[in-house]
């Protein structure tokens, strides 16, 4: 085999791990398919909106109904990095726990998206720093779990032990290149 032959084929070896390598990390293919999630919503009736906004506690009771629910935030979701529309809301049922309903969720596709509540504000801003939209892992979070589709409804279970007091917006985070895709404001 002749050296120049020999040096192409190196070349092209290291060209096919190269190109292996960054379709495992890119994914390309996300940006064509599309994840649907159909999750339905909860039978609970809806008995009002908390008056102390994401952190009450109090869930008002409604005659004759076993389980019911209030509003604690709710809010339209905003383009991050990707474009992304539909309705986050936050329940606390009146047993206690509460839950995050993502409602006509539209967004792109992505490697190792998640659903995070954080105390960072909806809309990326962040006085002037480079990174407007990577801000959101930066201090505290609640991580709710991955993103079931890029369409559709969905519900997440907030963890009893999360301290929603502090919290600001919903977040669809992709993990892998620490962007968020759309927010959502809680306050």
């Amino acid at each position: 085999m002749s050296r120049r032959r020999a040096t192409w084929l190196a070349i092209a070896g290291v060209l096919v791990v190269v190109l292996v390598a960054a379709l495992a990390v890119f994914e390309p293919w996300l940006l064509v398919v599309d994840r649907t999630a159909d999750d339905g919503d909860e039978p609970a009736a809806v008995v009002g909106t908390a008056t102390g906004g994401i952190a009450d506690t109090a869930v008002p009771s409604a005659p004759g109904e076993e389980l019911t629910r209030v509003v604690l935030a709710s809010a339209e979701f905003i383009d991050g990095e990707h474009g992304t529309t539909g309705r986050a809301t936050v329940y606390r049922r009146s047993d206690g726990s509460r839950y995050l309903r993502i409602e006509d969720l539209a967004t792109s596709n992505g490697p190792d998206l998640h659903v995070w509540l954080t105390d960072k504000p909806s809309g990326g801003s962040c006085d002037g720093c480079r990174d407007s939209w990577g801000i959101y892992d930066d201090d505290a979070y609640v991580r709710l779990g991955e993103l079931k589709g890029n369409r559709g409804s969905q519900n997440y279970e907030i963890p009893a032990s999360a301290d929603l007091a502090a919290m600001r917006s919903v977040v669809i985070w992709c993990d892998r290149f620490n962007v968020a895709f759309g927010t959502a404001p809680l306050a």
